[in-house]
């Protein structure tokens, strides 16, 4: 039986393939110290190597290969630059950059680093994240980077979104009827008037 843990293990796997296929190291080598300008204020400090076999990497890269209709191996450079600069957070400035620099509400659409779990799906331990000695046995939460622990559920967010929109439909047309009246008008059950009962009657 598979779960949702598996497809990340999926992910790293099908583009570290495509990667092996075109004889591109998983490593990213650090940046050559000959050129780096502290002079220039564009030129980039950061000489870390990057692992492109971990799952934002991948992720990084298969949304700029989807985004763009390209191959994985042609995304190599922008997805370690993202990862350089921003890190795993940065997955959410991308995918919002993909969509015009619209906000994307994760209640709607599944995160593309978790999958709309909400949680961090590399399963950090609590050693790993840093987190206050007193929390290593409440059994706390580690969020999503990307997502922050967004509850992922469209069909029950959209029901609630339709009621609210209704409500203030109802309070905008209807004279003299607040926002509460008719939010109240909307949930309270409907008792049978006269005219309904003489109508059944027929």
């Amino acid at each position: 039986m598979t779960t949702v843990f598996d497809q990340f293990g999926c992910r790293i796997t099908e583009v570290t393939v495509q990667l092996t296929a075109h004889n591109i190291p998983l490593t990213a080598p650090p940046a050559p110290a000959a050129d780096l300008d502290p002079t220039d204020p564009w030129a980039s400090t950061y000489v870390a190597p990057i692992d492109r076999s971990t799952l934002a990497w991948c992720t990084a890269a298969q949304m700029l290969a989807t985004h763009h209709h390209t191959t994985v191996d042609r995304q190599v450079l922008a997805a370690d630059a993202l990862l350089r600069e921003l890190g795993v957070p940065g997955l959410a400035q991308l995918y919002s950059d993909l969509h015009d620099g619209a906000p994307i509400d994760y209640r709607y659409t599944p995160c593309p680093y978790c999958s709309g779990i909400g949680e961090d799906p590399t399963q950090p331990t609590c050693r790993d994240v840093g987190c206050p000695p007193q929390y290593e046995y409440a059994g706390h939460d580690h969020l999503c980077p990307v997502c922050h622990g967004a509850d992922h559920q469209p069909e029950w967010f959209t029901e609630q979104h339709l009621k609210e929109l209704d409500a203030l439909l109802v309070a905008a047309v209807v004279p003299g009827v607040g926002y509460w009246a008719a939010r109240w008008n909307r949930w309270r059950p409907t008792r049978p008037t006269p005219s309904m009962q003489v109508g059944n009657r027929i």
